[in-house]
């Protein structure tokens, strides 16, 4: 990891159509290349808005970013290029294959011929697939379901990977196992990794770098170890709970 930032957000604002308050509240830091970077926050909190002005899925209402020099506003299809992207929802075809889906995929991305099947051959094996990567997704369990859309973010090789809730719904075994793959990818091809999550222990664990984020704005940003000792808490999620607080969100 360098400290030279690969990601520089600037005071975006983001307020939805017919909404009282803003979802994003001139949020502004920077993101370094090849770390990973954890943003945490309840429901509601505007993580998933801030990735989707990121990879240009949504428009800010007022500021920016640049993405390795690239400003999200001038120049999205250079931006889009850079990114994976994996989304909270599944975004697969049911009635396709794992293999399918991932060849059409790596076709959107630019990718053809041998490169692309030898790419989705050592994604399949790496992810845990052998005989079932022929069957149709529809008779997929949840997890596997997850594994081929986390396949499908990385296909490219990008420089940047957005996870958004990526082990929602996993076991802890398929949780453990694709966190090490991660890591892995971070190490080897030192992709910088930005990931949502609610598993506190997960992300303290695995993030270089967190900020917690509540009602559209940043709190706190630093290492997890920097946050406990800062909030005298013992672990993230104490610091998590005294920052957010315990109210329940929907």
């Amino acid at each position: 990891m360098s400290n030279q930032s690969c990601i520089t957000i600037s005071k975006i604002t983001k307020k939805y159509k017919n909404s009282a308050t803003n979802a994003l509240n001139e949020v502004d830091f920077e993101i370094n290349d090849g770390e990973i970077f954890g943003l945490l926050g309840p429901n509601g909190a505007g993580k998933t808005t801030l990735l989707s002005i990121l990879c240009g899925l949504v428009k800010a209402s007022g500021g920016g970013a640049t993405i390795f020099g690239h400003s999200i506003n001038d120049n999205p299809e250079r931006v889009k290029r850079i990114l994976g992207v994996v989304p909270q929802d599944i975004a697969l075809y049911p009635t396709l294959s794992g293999r399918d889906n991932l060849m059409f995929i790596g076709r959107m991305y630019g990718l053809s011929g041998a490169v692309l099947k030898n790419r989705v051959d050592e994604c399949l094996d790496k992810f845990g697939f052998d005989t079932n990567a022929n069957n149709q997704v529809k008779h997929y369990s949840g997890g596997m379901k997850r594994r081929i859309n986390l396949i499908g973010g990385i296909l490219h090789k990008p420089k940047i990977l957005l996870l958004d809730e990526p082990t929602v719904g996993m076991d802890v075994q398929t949780r453990t196992s694709i966190i090490e793959h991660l890591r892995q990818i971070n190490e080897n091809e030192k992709m910088t990794i930005i990931y949502t999550s609610h598993y506190m222990e997960q992300a303290e664990l695995f993030c270089n770098r967190i900020a917690i984020m509540d009602k559209g704005r940043i709190l706190c940003l630093g290492t997890p170890q920097e946050l406990m000792i800062k909030e005298e808490r013992a672990d993230l999620e104490e610091v998590f709970l005294k920052l957010t607080g315990r109210k329940i969100r929907d």
